[in-house]
């Protein structure tokens, strides 16, 4: 199952990286639009930064399932691994909803377009969460999880669970913080809800007293991850509309509270995977071991089972 996730992941992006390449040759050739009102030069930079991206994605999937993945340093493919599934994985029951509701808003994008980009992230985003846990049994096959300190705790608790209460309370209807209350729509809604729901996930799952089992500490990795990665891209962005305020961007929050918010979660992505990873006994020296099949550290106890080979 890892591996047939990790085959997918890369296949199932190859299109959406196909389609992005196109969209950026025609309208270098001046055939295709470049919708709204984006400029042949913005066109270009924006999509070919999403190109950059799901190159990467590609190879972060085979690496998870290829015998030279093994052979990469960790801290790279972590990072990788890391973002990535923050960004994909963590809006999979959006991205669900809306290709079985049908909800394009694509504009001049043509429907099989849209449902085909919208297919290759839900798949991707799967293939990544079924890939990443055998990855980690196969190159830290004693990996054991340790407790945390109550600092850390009440650090972690904190600094997550601030921008997902308040996500979670604009989710329900709150207004406080929002400077465009009629704005919200949907879609806002439940990105918005999911964010929430991600950040106090993440921060329960380090919180856990102490977080032994796969599982929670993947759930821990996701929640970080969708924390750093989504207010990582956001945070710009916030500043970007409040500096040169398009006309066709009106978000529903306040320019300033949302900045101060994305700042806030991502220092608790990085703050939250840094308990996380110091829990799990993932030490500088144990990032080391490129492939072998013994940890460069003692990540294990003398004796203890060996888990099961993906």
């Amino acid at each position: 199952m890892s591996r047939a996730g990790g085959y997918g992941a890369a296949l199932a992006m190859t299109p959406y990286l196909l389609i992005k390449v196109s969209w950026v040759v025609g309208a270098l050739a001046g055939v295709l639009p470049t919708g709204s009102d984006a400029s042949v030069a913005e066109w270009v930079v924006l999509n070919g930064v999403t190109i950059v991206m799901a190159a990467v994605g590609i190879v972060l999937a085979l690496a998870l399932v290829r015998p030279w993945g093994m052979r990469i340093p960790a801290p790279p493919l972590a990072l990788a691994a890391w973002v990535g599934a923050g960004f994909l994985v963590s809006v999979l029951p959006f991205a669900l909803v809306t290709t079985v509701a049908g909800d394009d808003d694509s504009g001049d994008m043509p429907a099989w377009e849209g449902a085909l980009i919208q297919a290759a992230f839900v798949t991707t985003g799967l293939g990544l969460a079924l890939a990443l846990p055998g990855y980690v049994r196969r190159r830290w096959p004693h990996l054991r999880t340790g407790r945390l300190g109550a600092p850390a705790r009440r650090w972690v608790l904190a600094a997550g669970a601030l921008p997902g209460v308040c996500w979670l309370y604009w989710a329900a209807g709150g207004t406080v913080g929002l400077a465009h209350p009629d704005q919200r729509d949907a879609d806002w809604r439940m990105l918005t809800l999911l964010g929430g729901l991600w950040a106090l996930t993440a921060t329960a799952a380090v919180w856990a007293r102490p977080p032994r089992r796969l599982p929670l500490v993947a759930l821990g990795w996701l929640g970080s991850g969708s924390l750093f990665a989504w207010s990582g891209w956001k945070l710009p962005l916030t500043g970007y509309v409040a500096l040169a305020e398009p006309a066709d961007a009106v978000p529903p929050e306040h320019p300033a509270v949302a900045a101060a918010l994305h700042a806030v979660a991502v220092v608790a992505g990085v703050s939250l995977l840094r308990v996380l990873t110091r829990g799990t006994g993932l030490r500088r020296d144990e990032f080391t071991d490129h492939g072998r099949n013994e940890p460069a550290g003692r990540l294990g106890r003398p004796g203890d089972p060996e888990p099961d080979q993906q």
